[in-house]
């Protein structure tokens, strides 16, 4: 009898013992994902990852808790400390959304390798070669492109109604830092205006910083004094376009609509919608499929796109401008870095090497150019170009 007692106790506590590991294995099958943002909302660049991020949570019925944000997380160990938190919270994918969070995401993926993690802007999962580690990014040069289009029309408007401070069309460029990221994309906004305004020349001046209010407020005014007839910038804040509306100067911003703010000013922003690669990173993760090394949103697939025209400053004509360079950069008839639109000391290029593989040594060692065609992003996710072409001066 006592037998009997004590086997079926065993059994009892086997059954609960089971009903304890299934109940945790449920939990811990819950699929999470987590988002590392280098700062919050008041940064348009980490507003329009937050803003995608909660698109895709709603797209793919994800409950608030399966969705895990951390912000205002440094490009230091801070993002390794945030990675690990969020890998002890349960996340099966973790995102990071700046270029210096890389080395701190790479450490932890090699920390933890049973989970996945992606990384917006980086140069290294290439060179790296883990299987839990990827860089992504879009051809956000086709987007500033289209921009500069916009501003061309308006410099156009502007030398035809006799109000240019110069003999020239000229553009002043807010940047943080002369990375590729920044000189791929001034370059190509330039190559947009000069294509419809074929007189414009453009001032470039860094901040040094991603986010600095005050700096990037100072840096659009001493543009703007420096004879500047519009104004656009790769940099966080408000602080170019306050400047540009508190000054009638017309502007056009990145990550997202100024309109609300500066009414009299704006004309068009183009941003990166990461919409697209948040979903494809999920569904990879939750069906057991290989997330791409490099992954390359383009304009085509919807990972590129601008605002609404601000027909109140915009030149008349914009939209259908747009419209029609738009569909010869789908239809892959135009390509932004064709080198028969660029020189560089007067001459045009043929060869190039990029530093592709970035190991540190500042070395080009992959020719990117073939059949007249700078191709950006088509060797690695994350911009290479950066070559300081004519008609572009850099005041810092």
């Amino acid at each position: 009898m006592f037998k009997k007692i004590l086997s079926l106790a065993l059994v009892v506590m086997m059954l609960v013992g089971c009903v304890s590991v299934f109940t945790s294995c449920g939990e811990d099958d819950v699929f999470k994902v987590g988002f590392i943002c280098l700062h919050d909302e008041t940064s348009t660049y980490d507003k329009n990852f937050l803003d995608a991020a909660k698109a895709t949570q709603q797209a793919l019925g994800l409950e608030d808790s399966q969705v895990i944000i951390v912000k205002d997380i440094d490009e230091s160990e801070e993002c390794y400390n945030a990675a690990a938190d969020l890998v002890d919270q349960g996340c099966d994918v973790i995102f990071a959304n700046s270029f210096g969070h890389e080395d701190f995401m790479i450490q932890a993926a090699k920390k933890f390798p049973k989970v996945q993690f992606c990384h917006a802007t980086g140069v290294k999962a290439h060179t790296e070669n883990l299987d839990n580690y990827h860089n992504a990014f879009a051809s956000i040069y086709e987007g500033r492109y289209l921009a500069g289009v916009a501003a061309g029309m308006k410099l156009n408007e502007l030398k035809a109604e006799g109000k240019l401070k110069g003999s020239v069309p000229k553009i002043g460029y807010v940047g943080a830092h002369p990375y590729a990221e920044v000189k791929s994309g001034y370059t190509s906004f330039y190559l947009g205006a000069k294509s419809v305004c074929p007189d414009v020349v453009m001032d470039v001046k860094f901040t040094g910083s991603w986010y600095d209010l005050d700096a990037e407020k100072n840096v659009a005014l001493a543009l703007i004094n420096g004879g500047c007839d519009l104004i656009s910038q790769h940099a966080d804040s408000m602080g170019a376009p306050s400047a540009c509306e508190e000054n009638g100067i017309p502007n056009v911003s990145y990550n997202g609509s100024t309109l609300a703010t500066c009414p009299n000013t704006f004309i068009v922003s183009s941003r990166i919608n990461w919409q697209p690669y948040f979903e494809y990173m999920i569904n990879c993760v939750q069906n057991g499929k290989k997330i791409d090394t490099d992954w390359t949103g383009t304009i085509a697939t919807g990972s590129v796109v601008l605002t609404d025209i601000n027909t109140a400053v915009a030149a008349e004509g914009t939209a259908e401008k747009i419209a029609e360079v738009k569909a010869k950069l789908v239809d892959g008839t135009l390509n932004v870095f064709d080198t028969n639109s660029f020189t560089v000391n007067g001459e045009k290029l043929t060869e190039y090497l990029a530093d592709v593989d970035d190991m540190g040594d500042f070395k080009g060692e992959t020719n990117v150019i073939k059949n007249g065609v700078f191709y950006e992003s088509e060797y690695r996710s994350a911009p290479y170009f950066d070559i300081n072409i004519d008609g572009i001066t850099l005041l810092n």
